[in-house]
């Protein structure tokens, strides 16, 4: 008789906390530190919070953060850690005016803040920012998502 396994089903036990599935849901301001190196950030708290990255190294940390819950007030605000690093990249948002789609730019070497408001700027369910250490002082960034009324960059100098 002969057995088989099926290697393929297999999946590395990361443990619990932000070390166990790729998923980690945060209903509560949080400093982000190695341990959420590629895992999935889902923003649960309709008030709002901040997300604090890791100083920039270039160490290739990366972490995607999905609004999962709409915030209504304060807003999604995701920080850079210190006043020299900073964004390059840009955001896509998705206007209630069905015939536009806006683009914004990160300053590149001054933007240190996403901050997604609830209206203008995003923070609906779905929204999308994508983020990776590619270099000291400097994080890649990318916004998709949903604004309405008069939409505005997402983009700020605020740290």
């Amino acid at each position: 008789m002969t057995t088989s396994l099926n290697n393929a089903a297999r999946t590395p036990d990361r443990g619990p906390g932000p070390y166990g599935n790729g998923i980690v849901n945060l209903t509560a301001s949080t400093a982000l530190d190695s341990s959420y190196n590629d895992k999935t950030v889902k923003l649960n708290a309709a008030a709002g919070l901040t997300v604090t990255l890791p100083a920039a190294t270039g160490s290739g940390f990366k972490v995607k953060i999905v609004v999962g819950t709409t915030v209504t007030s304060n807003g999604y605000i995701i920080q850079v850690a210190n006043s020299t690093d900073a964004y390059q990249g840009f955001s896509l948002i998705v206007s209630d005016d069905t015939a536009a789609v806006k683009g914004f730019i990160a300053s590149a070497g001054s933007d240190d803040t996403v901050t997604l408001n609830g209206t203008t700027t995003g923070g609906y369910v779905g929204d999308v920012v994508e983020i990776e250490d590619i270099e000291s002082g400097k994080f890649q960034v990318s916004v998709t998502g949903k604004a309405t009324g008069t939409e505005a960059t997402p983009f700020s100098a605020a740290v």
